[in-house]
């Protein structure tokens, strides 16, 4: 029998988690799946706030389901009455899914929702209270080219790293993620990166500073808004990108200091 791509772990926190043996990166390597999807993904979306209306949420990076999950017991607990959300999983594969439920009494979060998984991997689809999770497989860009249905309210952007996904951290893939959100659209994911910062901006995202979680004094939280953002970045980060020699900054023939000017012209940076 051949060795599991994933095997369990025990964060700092305490709490169980994944850690992917290719890619040698552990899902939610802080405080554990839950908490930091609570934490990350969850409160800085403000849900109470915005589900008055039909709502879309992409969890880009399913993973082994915790965000997904966290967002799903988020919406149940508020109990809005006639809330409609829909919320679709991108994922290359399910494998991680299904290493979680086989191993959910190690894990623990996936314990209730046992059912609600197993039938979503076997359809596809599963409806959880006002939720209707949808399961959208393949290769995420690819995708949303040619996507047609509603876009994004919100989305959780939980890939691998960069160092192990570089093309999930494209310029291209925020600025399709850009052309197809709704006009009220926030974005959380937990690179604080000066090149994240500067692509999503490039995107034409509003960018901020997002919560710590754990390990990581902060995260970020992107916006179509600049109005959801509760700690913008302000023209003195700007200071970060002149200095900054990290690599893919920049294309060919562009310096830090004019990716800076370019940034500078954005409306977020104008808008001080």
């Amino acid at each position: 029998m051949s060795e599991s791509p994933f095997e369990l772990v025990t964060v700092p926190g305490g709490a169980c988690s994944l850690r992917s043996r290719e890619h040698g990166e552990t899902f939610h390597p802080g405080i554990g799946p839950m908490e930091e999807a609570r934490i990350l993904h969850v409160a800085q979306h403000r849900l109470a706030e915005r589900l008055d209306r039909p709502f879309m949420i992409w969890d880009v990076g399913l993973g082994a389901g915790a965000n997904a999950l966290a967002m799903i017991e988020a919406i149940v607990a508020l109990e809005i009455k006639d809330a409609c959300v829909q919320m679709r999983s991108f994922d290359k594969t399910l494998e991680p899914l299904r290493f979680a439920l086989k191993h959910a009494d190690d894990l623990r979060y996936p314990v209730r929702w046992r059912r609600e998984i197993e039938e979503l991997l076997i359809r596809g689809k599963v409806e959880i209270g006002s939720v209707m999770w949808v399961l959208e497989p393949g290769d995420f860009l690819e995708r949303i080219k040619q996507w047609t249905a509603s876009g994004p309210n919100a989305v959780m952007f939980d890939p691998y790293s960069p160092a192990a996904n570089p093309g999930m951290w494209k310029h291209e893939v925020f600025q399709a993620i850009r052309e197809n959100a709704a006009a009220d659209c926030t974005l959380t994911t937990y690179s604080r990166s000066t090149v994240t910062r500067a692509r999503l901006l490039q995107a034409g995202w509003c960018v901020g500073r997002g919560a710590a979680t754990g390990e990581k004094t902060e995260t970020t939280v992107a916006a179509t808004r600049l109005d959801r953002l509760r700690d913008p970045l302000r023209r003195d980060w700007l200071e970060r990108v002149k200095r900054s020699r990290a690599v893919g900054l920049t294309e060919e023939g562009i310096t830090p200091e004019v990716l800076a000017g370019q940034l500078a012209a954005c409306a977020q940076m104008r808008a001080e």
